[in-house]
């Protein structure tokens, strides 16, 4: 891989690990948030989505979804567990994007045909798996080099 490839990919890591790190620290520093909003009304799936909006489910709904996307992101702009990091981001987008589905049509009206934001990001997700984007410049590569062989990661 060349420099200004490495380079790229390291953009696409922290931008959307800084996309992913402040959506969900500024969900946990907000006590009024909560994603039973968002929930109500699906489209696609609306049997999981009510049972996710529910009063007695919510409560652990908001704690995975404020957590999930603050350790995604933290774990994107460190450059250390990538590719379970990813996993996870692909596992949310996928959840965040069935809800908002009218098929064919992503979101709201009629601004995006099958593609939006969620489908872009779950590409670049796969092509941090692809690429193993935590072996350039990310944290996990700075102290791999100072531990002793038998502790590796």
């Amino acid at each position: 891989m060349s420099k200004w490839q490495k380079i790229t990919l390291l953009a696409l890591r922290l931008a959307l690990g800084w996309i992913f790190l402040y959506a969900g620290v500024t969900k946990i520093l907000n006590p009024d948030w909560s994603a039973a909003g968002y929930l109500k009304g699906s489209q696609t799936l609306p049997f999981l989505y009510d049972w996710f909006a529910n009063p007695q489910n919510i409560g652990w709904v908001n704690l995975l979804n404020e957590w999930g996307q603050t350790l995604v992101g933290l774990s994107l702009v460190l450059g250390v567990f990538i590719r379970p990091a990813a996993v996870g981001g692909i596992l949310l987008m996928i959840l965040y994007y069935l809800p908002i589905l009218h098929f064919p049509y992503a979101g709201k009206g009629t601004t995006s045909f099958l593609v939006d934001q969620h489908v872009i990001f779950i590409l670049v997700f796969i092509l941090l798996i692809i690429f193993d984007a935590e072996k350039y410049w990310g944290l996990k590569s700075v102290v791999k080099k100072y531990l002793p062989d038998r502790w590796k990661i």
